[in-house]
């Protein structure tokens, strides 16, 4: 993406106290699109494929500010989010999460023990939390069985949202 793309993809941004300075309808005119899912999955793909940080997280907010589904980005999700080079971590587990997929599952699992480097810092393990909780909205046998693996986890704060979202599913 040219620094013009992602200053347009940027104005689809709300911030606290100030609206949006573009619309959909202009990103998707000035990318030549008519469907918003569609652009931001293709905008994704090219950004996995280049494995340009920057523009993953604009494909993510091409995606959120389209309203688009979210089922069409189950597997590009699922192959991006172990990668290192990126940082919207945070942001594919609660894509994944508004799935509710049993399919999702594993990746689900691998952020509840997986750290990336750039949230090292986060002592209260806010990407392994978010997993946890989307794991629990997930119905089936195999989010629960995770659910049991992950009430053993080494980790309080693992051990403890688990425990929560089994009891809140009744399975405690």
């Amino acid at each position: 993406m040219t620094s013009e793309d992602q200053g347009l993809v940027l104005g689809l941004v709300v911030a606290p106290g100030s609206p949006p300075t573009r619309t959909i309808d202009e990103v998707l005119a000035h990318f030549g699109e008519s469907d918003g899912g569609a652009l931001s999955l293709r905008l994704l793909q090219d950004a996995m494929e280049r494995q340009d940080a920057d523009d993953v997280e604009m494909a993510l907010i091409v995606h959120a500010a389209a309203g688009a589904s979210d089922e069409e980005f189950l597997e590009p999700l699922t192959e991006l989010f172990p990668a290192e080079w990126h940082r919207a971590h945070e942001d594919i587990v609660s894509m994944l999460g508004r799935l509710r997929s049993p399919k999702t599952v594993p990746t689900l699992v691998l952020a509840t023990h997986w750290v990336p480097e750039h949230l090292d810092w986060d002592e209260n393990r806010a990407l392994a939390v978010k997993a946890i909780w989307a794991l629990g909205a997930i119905p089936g046998a195999k989010a629960r069985a995770a659910l049991e693996g992950l009430r053993d986890a080494e980790n309080t704060i693992i051990r403890e949202n688990a425990a929560k979202q089994l009891t809140r599913r009744g399975e405690f």
